[in-house]
């Protein structure tokens, strides 16, 4: 008799899986918001979770960890914590307190900008770009401008979630920005 079974991360992908809520119609009619909350909110969930991303980026060695405004600075600075590198928030315009570099980008319905601190990474530095989802991919691209302005180089962008239908992270690969994310959803 042969058996088969699933590589870790299949199982944890699904684990993690398990524990993203779904919200109906938020915040808009249509809409079904993908929650990370519970992952968070459960310990053991929380350490599967940052362990994948621990082991995708323990032996590639980045400089830093770039997290995304905000639930990329929740996995972004555990991860950097854990990788004992930096960690590097790029937020929303006008909440950061020193020398800014800034990068707009277009939503759904309308626009948002996003700041970097000018020193934030130095040039030639490798970063890992996080965020929590990836939806029309604007964050993510947004973020990779600015550190590039820098003179960083973003070796790849993770997220928890890829919402592909949306089309983000087929943009964001065609730019040339390597992707991983853990799980998938059909639909948005």
């Amino acid at each position: 008799m042969t058996t088969t079974s699933a590589s870790p991360l299949a199982l944890h992908t699904d684990y993690i899986r398990d524990h993203i809520r779904t919200v109906p119609d938020w915040p808009a009619p249509g809409v079904q918001f993908r929650d990370i909350t519970p992952l968070l909110q459960n310990p053991k969930v929380f350490r599967v979770l940052i362990d994948e991303f621990v082991h995708r980026y323990f032996d590639v060695r980045p400089q830093a960890i770039a997290g995304l405004d905000a639930r990329g600075f929740i996995i972004g600075s555990v991860l950097a914590y854990e990788l004992n590198i930096g960690f590097v928030p790029i937020r929303k315009k006008g909440k950061l307190p020193f020398t800014t570099v800034a990068e707009s980008y277009e939503l759904e319905y309308g626009s948002a900008t996003v700041e970097l601190h000018t020193d934030a990474v130095q040039a030639g530095d490798r970063v890992v770009l996080i965020d929590d989802l990836i939806a029309t991919g604007g964050t993510m691209m947004a973020g990779k401008r600015l550190l590039e302005k820098l003179g960083a180089t973003v070796i790849e962008g993770a997220a928890i979630v890829d919402l592909p239908e949306l089309g983000g992270s087929a943009r964001l690969r065609e730019s040339g920005l390597p992707l991983f994310t853990l799980v998938d959803f059909a639909g948005h």
